[in-house]
């Protein structure tokens, strides 16, 4: 065999196999890599997108957390006025019905006091009329003698 036709004939054969790649075999492929190429710049677009959207989520889960310990913050110092004025206000009340109950005491007792003198008065009456009485060994009639009496009473 000759060299230079076995060459030709490899170089015809090569040019065929080339002809055949580039018209039947490389679209395909050229399209499977640039459908690949296109997914995968799809989703690295996805993914840029999806940090965006965490990024931003995250951002409006941190307003809301400061917005709600703000009202929270806000909540409880009202909670606390209301809480101190509550209490204030007991205080008031049982200040004024202590104020009360001790006026009450008091006229009570000044009553009992008032009451005791009276009596008091009445058996230092009753007494001087019965010593009286034991003094001039004779009866005082009391009726007769009632502004004496009486003034005893209140000299006591």
């Amino acid at each position: 065999m000759n060299l230079n036709a076995t060459l030709i004939v490899q170089f015809v054969v090569f040019f065929i196999l080339v002809f055949v790649t580039m018209k039947f075999v490389w679209p395909p492929v050229m399209k499977a890599l640039d459908e690949r190429a296109e997914r995968i710049a799809n989703g690295l677009a996805a993914a840029d997108r999806g940090k965006a959207q965490l990024i931003e989520a995250q951002k409006q889960v941190a307003a809301e957390l400061a917005t709600t310990r703000d009202e929270s913050a806000k909540r409880i110092a009202d909670a606390e006025k209301r809480a101190s004025a509550i209490i204030e206000e007991a205080k008031q009340q049982a200040a004024v019905e202590a104020a009360r109950i001790v006026e009450g005491a008091k006229a009570d007792a000044e009553q009992q006091v008032t009451r005791a003198r009276e009596e008091l008065r009445g058996q230092v009456a009753a007494l001087a009329v019965k010593g009286a009485e034991q003094i001039l060994k004779r009866e005082v009639n009391a009726s007769a003698h009632a502004d004496l009496l009486s003034q005893l009473a209140t000299e006591l």
